[in-house]
């Protein structure tokens, strides 16, 4: 019987499955980077204000502390978002006719809250409680970087689950003194020596498990 493949064909075959194995590792690590990349996660980009609230002037010129705006980060899940009367309370004394405080000054008259725009929005399917990594040492400026350098706020982490888990896996890389949470200009000399020390005074056991982010 005469041969109907030729012996090269078992070349050809070969190099067909490793280059579709390779087209196919090459879609899905494209959707990777795509996935991850500030395109997708919005990290680095300024977003539109209804006030161009600035934390450079107000955090870090001014020296006001994030829980003057923030009240409830010590004690719940959100943060908080400082209503209008927490604005007044310098504006209603300083700046009262600038045309760019005009947005807070009708918020007031009118009784309706002023619609910011979350920069850290996290998917309705993931929980994420603020209270409890700011008790175990996680600062302010490992999620939304240093703040002191933003007119408009920008977010610098991409908030994925891969980045989540890299520091629950390894938290002494972001952990800090609690006296120090609040200063996002705060940097540790040694903070692989500080971290270990300090992971285990606080007593910090991150979970990996599924329920602790999605419940």
């Amino acid at each position: 019987m005469a041969q109907v493949f030729k012996p090269s064909s078992n070349t050809y075959s070969k190099l067909v499955i490793f280059g579709a194995l390779l087209a196919v590792g090459g879609v899905g690590l494209v959707g990777y980077l795509i996935n991850t990349s500030p395109f997708n996660t919005g990290a680095y980009m300024a977003h539109a204000q209804p006030v161009p609230f600035s934390h450079k002037h107000h955090n870090g010129e001014l020296g006001i502390d994030c829980r003057y705006c923030h009240t409830s980060v010590e004690e719940s899940a959100f943060a908080g978002i400082p209503p209008t009367q927490t604005c007044m309370n310098c504006h209603s004394q300083i700046w009262t006719e600038a045309p760019m405080l005009e947005p807070v000054r009708a918020s007031l008259r009118t009784g309706q809250s002023l619609e910011w725009t979350r920069v850290h929005d996290l998917p309705d399917f993931v929980y994420f409680n603020h209270s409890i990594h700011i008790a175990k040492g996680i600062g302010c400026a490992s999620c939304h970087g240093d703040v002191t350098r933003m007119n408009l706020t920008w977010s610098v982490a991409p908030l994925t689950m891969g980045w989540c888990l890299d520091c629950h896996r390894d938290p002494a890389a972001n952990v800090r003194p609690r006296e120090m949470v609040f200063d996002t200009t705060w940097v540790a000399q040694d903070q692989r020596a500080l971290g270990e020390k300090l992971v285990s005074e606080y007593h910090v056991q991150p979970r990996q498990d599924c329920s602790t982010c999605h419940r």
